[in-house]
Protein backbone atom coordinates (compact mmCIF):
# COMPACT_ATOMS: atom_id res chain seq x y z
CA UNK A 1 0.00 0.00 0.00
CA UNK A 2 2.96 2.49 1.11
CA UNK A 3 4.35 1.61 -2.28
CA UNK A 4 1.51 2.28 -4.91
CA UNK A 5 0.83 5.56 -2.56
CA UNK A 6 4.71 6.81 -2.84
CA UNK A 7 4.22 5.79 -6.67
CA UNK A 8 1.03 7.93 -7.16
CA UNK A 9 2.46 10.62 -5.10
CA UNK A 10 5.55 10.62 -7.44
CA UNK A 11 3.23 10.88 -10.34
CA UNK A 12 1.13 13.73 -9.77
CA UNK A 13 4.36 15.93 -8.34
CA UNK A 14 5.44 15.08 -11.77
CA UNK A 15 2.03 16.06 -13.46
CA UNK A 16 2.34 19.30 -11.44
CA UNK A 17 5.95 19.99 -12.70
CA UNK A 18 5.43 19.14 -16.33
CA UNK A 19 1.86 21.36 -16.25
CA UNK A 20 4.07 24.61 -14.62
CA UNK A 21 6.79 24.07 -17.34
CA UNK A 22 4.13 24.02 -19.94
CA UNK A 23 2.65 26.95 -18.36
CA UNK A 24 5.84 28.61 -18.11
CA UNK A 25 7.15 28.02 -21.87
CA UNK A 26 3.63 29.40 -23.05
CA UNK A 27 4.20 32.37 -21.13
CA UNK A 28 7.56 32.83 -22.86
CA UNK A 29 6.00 32.07 -26.16
CA UNK A 30 3.52 34.66 -25.88
CA UNK A 31 6.56 37.45 -25.23
CA UNK A 32 9.03 36.12 -28.04
CA UNK A 33 8.86 34.52 -30.86
CA UNK A 34 9.98 30.84 -31.39
CA UNK A 35 13.33 31.88 -32.84
CA UNK A 36 16.67 32.38 -31.69
CA UNK A 37 17.65 36.39 -30.99
CA UNK A 38 21.12 36.12 -32.66
CA UNK A 39 24.19 38.91 -33.27
CA UNK A 40 22.71 41.08 -36.01
CA UNK A 41 19.18 40.88 -36.02
CA UNK A 42 17.55 44.32 -36.80
CA UNK A 43 14.22 45.48 -36.40
CA UNK A 44 11.87 42.37 -34.58
CA UNK A 45 9.90 42.75 -31.31
CA UNK A 46 12.02 40.08 -30.36
CA UNK A 47 15.07 42.27 -30.17
CA UNK A 48 13.00 45.52 -28.78
CA UNK A 49 11.69 43.24 -26.51
CA UNK A 50 15.47 41.70 -25.37
CA UNK A 51 16.42 45.37 -24.71
CA UNK A 52 13.87 46.29 -23.03
CA UNK A 53 13.94 43.52 -20.65
CA UNK A 54 17.93 43.28 -19.76
CA UNK A 55 17.58 47.71 -19.58
CA UNK A 56 15.02 47.23 -17.09
CA UNK A 57 17.28 44.72 -14.82
CA UNK A 58 20.37 47.01 -15.56
CA UNK A 59 22.47 45.16 -18.13
CA UNK A 60 21.51 47.22 -20.87
CA UNK A 61 22.25 51.06 -20.65
CA UNK A 62 21.66 52.07 -24.69
CA UNK A 63 18.54 52.96 -26.35
CA UNK A 64 15.80 50.13 -26.81
CA UNK A 65 16.25 50.29 -30.87
CA UNK A 66 15.62 46.90 -32.36
CA UNK A 67 19.03 47.05 -32.96
CA UNK A 68 20.91 43.60 -31.96
CA UNK A 69 24.58 45.44 -32.07
CA UNK A 70 27.48 44.77 -29.73
CA UNK A 71 26.51 46.46 -26.92
CA UNK A 72 23.35 44.35 -26.99
CA UNK A 73 25.56 41.30 -27.28
CA UNK A 74 27.65 42.48 -24.25
CA UNK A 75 24.63 43.29 -22.02
CA UNK A 76 23.02 39.75 -22.86
CA UNK A 77 26.50 37.79 -22.07
CA UNK A 78 26.82 39.63 -19.39
CA UNK A 79 23.10 38.71 -18.32
CA UNK A 80 23.64 35.20 -19.02
CA UNK A 81 27.05 34.37 -17.01
CA UNK A 82 25.02 36.18 -13.93
CA UNK A 83 22.92 33.89 -14.23
CA UNK A 84 24.76 30.70 -14.55
CA UNK A 85 23.94 30.42 -18.57
CA UNK A 86 26.01 28.94 -21.37
CA UNK A 87 27.58 32.54 -22.33
CA UNK A 88 27.22 32.52 -26.28
CA UNK A 89 25.71 35.71 -26.68
CA UNK A 90 22.36 34.02 -28.30
CA UNK A 91 19.02 34.29 -27.04
CA UNK A 92 17.74 30.81 -27.34
CA UNK A 93 14.95 28.94 -25.14
CA UNK A 94 16.57 29.11 -21.68
CA UNK A 95 18.11 32.35 -22.21
CA UNK A 96 14.42 33.67 -23.03
CA UNK A 97 12.96 31.95 -19.68
CA UNK A 98 15.63 33.35 -17.66
CA UNK A 99 15.01 36.79 -18.98
CA UNK A 100 11.47 36.34 -18.51
CA UNK A 101 11.17 34.84 -15.07
CA UNK A 102 13.24 37.83 -13.89
CA UNK A 103 11.21 40.27 -15.35
CA UNK A 104 7.12 39.24 -14.79
CA UNK A 105 6.64 42.64 -13.90
CA UNK A 106 8.02 44.51 -16.25
CA UNK A 107 5.80 46.42 -18.90
CA UNK A 108 7.74 48.56 -21.76
CA UNK A 109 7.27 51.86 -22.04
CA UNK A 110 6.03 53.85 -25.13
CA UNK A 111 9.67 54.87 -26.07
CA UNK A 112 10.88 51.62 -25.38
CA UNK A 113 7.57 49.66 -27.91
CA UNK A 114 8.43 48.96 -31.70
CA UNK A 115 7.42 51.96 -33.80
CA UNK A 116 4.50 50.19 -35.36
CA UNK A 117 3.40 49.39 -32.13
CA UNK A 118 4.28 53.20 -29.91
CA UNK A 119 3.10 54.60 -33.48
CA UNK A 120 -0.55 53.13 -33.79
CA UNK A 121 -1.69 54.93 -30.94
CA UNK A 122 -1.00 52.74 -27.76
CA UNK A 123 0.35 54.26 -24.75
CA UNK A 124 1.31 50.92 -22.99
CA UNK A 125 2.59 47.46 -23.96
CA UNK A 126 -0.06 44.36 -24.83
CA UNK A 127 -1.18 43.05 -21.76
CA UNK A 128 0.81 39.93 -20.67
CA UNK A 129 4.17 42.25 -20.49
CA UNK A 130 6.46 43.77 -23.22
CA UNK A 131 5.69 43.81 -26.57
CA UNK A 132 4.55 40.71 -26.53
CA UNK A 133 1.56 40.19 -28.86
CA UNK A 134 3.36 42.27 -31.29
CA UNK A 135 5.90 40.06 -32.63
CA UNK A 136 4.33 40.24 -35.99
CA UNK A 137 6.45 43.13 -37.67
CA UNK A 138 5.19 45.04 -41.03
CA UNK A 139 6.45 43.41 -43.70
CA UNK A 140 10.10 45.37 -44.25
CA UNK A 141 11.23 44.28 -40.38
CA UNK A 142 13.85 42.25 -40.06
CA UNK A 143 16.02 42.68 -43.03
CA UNK A 144 19.26 43.44 -42.18
CA UNK A 145 20.53 46.80 -42.44
CA UNK A 146 23.61 45.76 -43.81
CA UNK A 147 22.78 44.59 -47.54
CA UNK A 148 26.10 43.91 -49.72
CA UNK A 149 28.84 46.60 -48.89
CA UNK A 150 26.73 49.06 -47.02
CA UNK A 151 28.57 47.79 -44.03
CA UNK A 152 27.39 49.39 -40.75
CA UNK A 153 29.66 49.63 -37.85
CA UNK A 154 28.44 46.30 -35.81
CA UNK A 155 29.09 44.88 -38.81
CA UNK A 156 32.69 45.74 -39.05
CA UNK A 157 32.93 44.99 -35.53
CA UNK A 158 31.69 41.44 -36.05
CA UNK A 159 34.31 40.95 -38.74
CA UNK A 160 36.95 42.18 -36.35
CA UNK A 161 36.20 39.36 -34.04
CA UNK A 162 35.69 36.96 -36.34
CA UNK A 163 39.31 37.61 -38.09
CA UNK A 164 41.01 37.77 -34.43
CA UNK A 165 39.33 34.22 -33.74
CA UNK A 166 40.32 32.47 -36.60
CA UNK A 167 43.38 34.07 -37.73
CA UNK A 168 45.23 35.80 -34.61
CA UNK A 169 49.00 34.20 -34.83
CA UNK A 170 49.05 34.63 -38.77
CA UNK A 171 50.93 36.70 -41.28
CA UNK A 172 49.04 40.39 -41.44
CA UNK A 173 48.27 39.56 -45.15
CA UNK A 174 46.35 36.04 -43.78
CA UNK A 175 44.63 38.12 -41.55
CA UNK A 176 43.41 40.48 -44.29
CA UNK A 177 42.87 37.50 -46.47
CA UNK A 178 40.50 36.16 -44.12
CA UNK A 179 38.20 39.31 -43.95
CA UNK A 180 38.18 39.21 -47.89
CA UNK A 181 36.75 35.68 -48.07
CA UNK A 182 33.79 37.22 -45.70
CA UNK A 183 33.27 40.02 -47.71
CA UNK A 184 33.40 37.57 -50.97
CA UNK A 185 31.20 34.88 -48.92
CA UNK A 186 28.22 37.97 -48.77
CA UNK A 187 29.19 39.04 -52.39
CA UNK A 188 28.78 35.58 -53.54
CA UNK A 189 24.70 34.41 -54.13
CA UNK A 190 26.01 31.23 -52.58
CA UNK A 191 25.72 32.61 -49.02
CA UNK A 192 24.05 34.61 -47.18
CA UNK A 193 24.47 38.56 -47.95
CA UNK A 194 24.88 39.92 -44.98
CA UNK A 195 28.32 40.13 -42.54
CA UNK A 196 26.45 38.45 -40.02
CA UNK A 197 24.54 35.62 -41.83
CA UNK A 198 28.05 34.84 -43.09
CA UNK A 199 29.82 34.57 -40.24
CA UNK A 200 26.85 32.41 -38.26
CA UNK A 201 25.96 30.50 -40.72
CA UNK A 202 26.02 27.14 -39.12
CA UNK A 203 29.09 25.39 -39.67
CA UNK A 204 30.81 27.79 -41.37
CA UNK A 205 33.77 29.45 -38.97
CA UNK A 206 35.63 27.17 -36.13
CA UNK A 207 35.73 30.43 -34.23
CA UNK A 208 32.25 30.47 -33.92
CA UNK A 209 31.91 26.76 -32.86
CA UNK A 210 34.46 26.98 -30.31
CA UNK A 211 33.48 30.65 -28.74
CA UNK A 212 36.51 32.53 -29.93
CA UNK A 213 34.52 34.90 -32.08
CA UNK A 214 33.69 36.60 -29.01
CA UNK A 215 37.70 37.63 -28.06
CA UNK A 216 37.78 41.46 -28.15
CA UNK A 217 39.30 41.93 -31.41
CA UNK A 218 43.14 43.78 -31.31
CA UNK A 219 44.13 46.62 -33.88
CA UNK A 220 46.16 44.71 -36.17
CA UNK A 221 42.62 42.27 -36.40
CA UNK A 222 40.42 45.63 -36.95
CA UNK A 223 42.96 47.06 -39.14
CA UNK A 224 43.18 43.88 -41.13
CA UNK A 225 39.20 44.11 -41.59
CA UNK A 226 39.20 47.91 -43.10
CA UNK A 227 42.10 47.30 -45.85
CA UNK A 228 39.89 44.32 -46.87
CA UNK A 229 36.97 46.75 -47.34
CA UNK A 230 38.89 48.93 -49.10
CA UNK A 231 39.96 46.42 -51.70
CA UNK A 232 42.60 43.94 -50.73
CA UNK A 233 42.00 40.62 -51.29
CA UNK A 234 45.32 38.65 -50.85
CA UNK A 235 43.22 35.62 -51.22
CA UNK A 236 42.75 36.01 -54.82
CA UNK A 237 39.05 35.77 -54.91
CA UNK A 238 38.47 32.75 -52.55
CA UNK A 239 35.29 32.07 -50.44
CA UNK A 240 36.88 29.30 -48.67
CA UNK A 241 40.25 28.49 -46.38
CA UNK A 242 40.53 26.16 -43.95
CA UNK A 243 43.87 24.70 -42.39
CA UNK A 244 45.31 21.22 -43.69
CA UNK A 245 46.94 20.22 -40.25
CA UNK A 246 43.26 20.68 -38.20
CA UNK A 247 40.56 20.15 -41.17
CA UNK A 248 38.35 17.05 -40.77
CA UNK A 249 35.87 17.63 -43.76
CA UNK A 250 36.93 15.77 -46.81
CA UNK A 251 34.78 17.84 -49.08
CA UNK A 252 37.07 20.81 -48.54
CA UNK A 253 39.75 19.24 -49.86
CA UNK A 254 38.21 19.02 -52.81
CA UNK A 255 37.85 22.31 -54.13
CA UNK A 256 40.06 24.19 -56.33
CA UNK A 257 43.55 25.48 -54.31
CA UNK A 258 44.80 28.74 -55.21
CA UNK A 259 47.24 29.62 -52.42
CA UNK A 260 48.45 29.39 -48.98
CA UNK A 261 48.89 31.94 -46.72
CA UNK A 262 50.24 31.12 -43.08
CA UNK A 263 48.31 27.79 -42.15
CA UNK A 264 45.39 28.46 -44.31
CA UNK A 265 45.08 26.95 -47.58
CA UNK A 266 42.03 29.30 -49.91
CA UNK A 267 40.36 27.78 -52.04
CA UNK A 268 37.18 28.52 -54.51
Amino acid sequence: MNKRLIIITLGLVFILFAGFQLKQHLKVQQTFSKNEIRYGASGTADVYELQGRLKHLGFYYGKVDGDFGYQTLKSLKWFQSEFGLKVDGVAGDKTKLKLWEATKGWRAKTEDLPPWVAGAGQGQAPQGGGAAGANVPPANAGIPRSNRLGLSEQDLNLMANAVHGEARGEPYIGQVAVAAVILNRVQSPSFPNTVSGVIFQPGAFTAVTDGQIWLTPNETSRKAVQDALNGMDPSGGCIYYFNPITATSKWIWSRPQVKQIGKHIFCK
